[in-house]
């Protein structure tokens, strides 16, 4: 399986990127969690995004857009094949920068795309 960054990673199990979290390790994927919260989810401790991961995937975004900008080196540094825009996280600038650097950016909601073996 591929792996996944997930930006906005929490312990909160009131949150989606928890529910994603899980919900990726349940189907066999790979995980990095990056977030502000201390602690650990799904087993994989949470980071502070630092030095990027060349090896990823997907990221998959879980903060808003107004958070987004301090992530936008990060994620291009990456340099992830696509970067899931969850609801409530659409940003047409960092769109369109992803696509100037050939990285698909994709509107759609991280369990919905595993619920139906879409991901």
């Amino acid at each position: 399986m591929k792996k996944t960054l997930i930006i906005g990673a929490t312990p909160n199990p009131e949150r989606y990127a928890y529910e994603a979290a899980h919900m990726l390790k349940a189907k066999g994927h790979d995980i990095v969690n990056i977030g502000i919260k201390k602690g650990e989810l799904a087993g994989i401790q949470i980071e502070k995004p630092s030095i990027p991961y060349h090896d990823i995937d997907t990221v998959t975004l879980y903060i808003g857009k107004d958070v987004q900008k301090e992530y936008y080196q990060y994620i291009l540094d990456t340099n992830p094949k696509r970067v899931v825009f969850n609801p409530g996280t659409e940003n047409q600038e960092l769109e369109d920068l992803l696509t100037k650097q050939g990285i698909e950016p994709v509107e759609a909601c991280t369990l919905v795309l595993l619920s139906t073996g879409q991901y």
